[in-house]
């Protein structure tokens, strides 16, 4: 995600990264290029200007999709931004309570944060097609010892790695369960927050593997497409050389807004404008080792 000042307007004016322009570059240009040629065979063959009423009456409807398709797309990114803000929440959540309830038990405190900070980075690979931890990888392992190495490795060959982590999380609170370091209740609070941790990314996997129909994007792009290559022959009467100016801001204008809810339907990736996920899982990881209790050290009697 790009991070702007939002009163600096000058600026925003002339930049290109985030804003599309290289995106419908090609569509727009192909509009620019169809207005030049039917101008220049309106000016000096043969008369091409068609009636304005059809564009008229469609207009309309085609804002009406537009409008459609943007809000659409915000909804899923902003739905997206809550459910990492959620995942955030109940991270920090559980790991306060182990800290303080499981305090008599620092090694497994310490291993149920580190697994926590790890379903945040393995949540984030898994809504981008990757495998593992991503920048977390090498950290888990390291951190757990030769516990880690062994753990690390079920985890890897699990199929659904935030799923195989949440059960680690689980099997870890019922292990102080049986210890007698929490209660019932207790116990349950604590699974609560794992629990509302597959939610969340239940939540992120419905948005990321569920697109907009297929009809209503298809329709769409044809009427955008037909309503700019006609665009031309309607200005004619009225702009004359200045259609080609024209078409080239009504273009960029209709497809840019389409591109932006392509861009913004799926937060979860590396573009310019989705959501910024390393941040948020850096957020969590640095919240969680502020709990982290010290790793054991042992020692050797002589």
């Amino acid at each position: 995600m790009i991070d702007y000042d939002a009163h600096r307007w000058r600026d925003h004016f002339f930049d290109i990264r985030g804003s599309m322009v290289r995106d419908i570059m090609y569509r727009v240009l192909s509009c620019l290029v169809l207005a030049v040629a039917v101008t220049c065979v309106d000016r000096y063959y043969v008369r091409l200007a068609i009636s304005d009423k059809g564009h008229t009456l469609v207009s309309v409807a085609l804002g009406l999709l537009l409008v459609f398709r943007t809000n659409a797309a915000y909804d899923r990114f902003w739905e997206g931004r809550k459910l990492w803000g959620a995942i955030v929440n109940s991270s920090r959540n559980l790991a306060r309570a182990a800290s303080v309830l499981l305090a008599e038990r620092p090694a497994l405190v310490r291993r149920l944060l580190l697994l926590t900070i790890a379903f945040s980075y393995a949540s984030m690979q898994r809504l981008r097609s990757r495998p593992g931890l991503g920048p977390f990888d090498a950290a888990l392992g390291a951190e757990l010892g030769g516990e880690g190495q062994a753990l690390q490795a079920a985890l890897q060959a699990a199929p659904h790695l935030p799923l195989a982590i949440a059960v680690q999380l689980s099997a870890g609170l019922k292990e102080a369960h049986a210890e007698g370091l929490m209660n019932d209740y207790q116990h349950m609070t604590l699974d609560q927050n794992v629990q509302l941790l597959i939610d969340h990314v239940g939540g992120c996997e419905r948005i990321s593997r569920t697109p907009l129909p297929f009809a209503y994007v298809v329709h769409l792009r044809r009427a955008l497409l037909i309503y700019c290559y006609s665009l031309p022959f309607v200005l004619l009467p009225v702009f004359g050389w200045g259609t080609v100016v024209v078409t080239l801001l009504l273009s960029y204008v209709l497809l840019g807004i389409e591109e932006i809810g392509v861009e913004i339907s799926d937060p979860f990736g590396t573009d310019d404008n989705d959501l910024p996920l390393e941040a948020v899982c850096a957020t969590i990881e640095a919240n969680l080792r502020a709990l982290l209790p010290a790793p054991a050290v042992s020692t050797k009697v002589e």
